[in-house]
């Protein structure tokens, strides 16, 4: 078990999220980072089906009250086992009584914390993500105890730590495709998209990311069509909002852009008054 010592801003269980129940309205969830989340799991061995915790701006603090082997991805937290520095993207051994916290945010977004073999929370819909009205509680709570797998077997710390790029958290280019009503805007709104530099507004969170910056849009309304986690849509008001991981399943905008699996995960770790500019990929 893990106890919850400290929740920190918003931190909840995630994995793969749930896919196949788009018709019942419910949304696909998941890590919103999930190249980061399953980085923590390859690093124990783990499958990248297996849940994590995912820890939104840090202050998270977690006792451990069972022996067990974790990795850290992700955003850099300052992260703290027993007030004592411990390093990201390695496999570390923690011991019953342990205290795991995090501080002050260095970069990116959403840190994963993956203990061996998962975590073991109730699964709904075949996933174990959290989400309002599907799982008991949408978020983690002071006083939380965990479950976690059981290990019957010796880890030890290693001494080695894989390499993650800092390309995935500086990155200014966001790749995507051409949207479904990509082709209904003028050549100038299309140009718009490509040539401006976008800034992330304060109205972030895991179902979308909107924009400060503006697009003309004359564009007719469209019937309600599926949309998808980074699925790109222009509102009336000319602000685009960029879909994340719990996004509805179906939208009245204009999809005008799509971004990659790779993109998406990137995007996740960008925050408020970040900048960057939308790079066009052969469909």
């Amino acid at each position: 078990m893990i106890k919850i010592l400290n929740p920190g801003f918003y931190s909840t269980i995630q994995d793969k999220g749930r896919i196949g129940f788009a018709k019942f309205g419910v949304p696909i969830s998941g890590a919103m980072d999930l190249y980061a989340a399953d980085f923590a799991n390859h690093v124990l061995n783990n499958s990248v089906s297996d849940a994590l915790l995912e820890i939104t701006f840090g202050s998270c603090v977690l006792e451990f009250l069972e022996n067990t082997s974790i990795c850290i991805s992700g955003a850099d937290f300052s992260p703290l086992l027993n007030h004592s520095k411990i390093t990201l993207h390695k496999r570390i051994e923690v011991h019953k009584n342990d205290v795991l916290s995090f501080g002050k945010r260095n970069y990116g977004a959403y840190a994963y914390l993956a203990v061996k073999g998962g975590f073991r929370s109730e699964i709904k819909l075949k996933s174990r993500s959290y989400f309002q009205n599907i799982t008991k509680e949408p978020l983690l709570k002071k006083g939380d105890l965990l479950s976690i797998s059981s290990i019957n077997e010796e880890f030890s710390t290693s001494n080695a730590s894989i390499k993650f790029s800092n390309h995935h958290f500086e990155s200014k280019e966001i790749h995507c495709h051409k949207g479904p009503e990509f082709e209904m805007l003028t050549d100038f709104q299309q140009k718009a998209l490509f040539e401006n530099t976008f800034t992330i507004s304060k109205e972030i969170n895991r179902i979308g990311y909107k924009l400060e910056e503006l697009i003309e849009n004359n564009l007719p309304q469209i019937l309600t069509s599926a949309v998808f986690p980074g699925t790109v849509q222009l509102t009336p008001s000319g602000k685009l909002i960029v879909l994340m991981r719990d996004c509805q399943v179906t939208g009245g905008y204009p999809r005008v852009l799509q971004l990659s699996e790779k993109s998406i995960n990137q995007f996740a770790q960008k925050t408020t008054n970040d900048t960057f500019c939308f790079s066009l990929l052969e469909n």
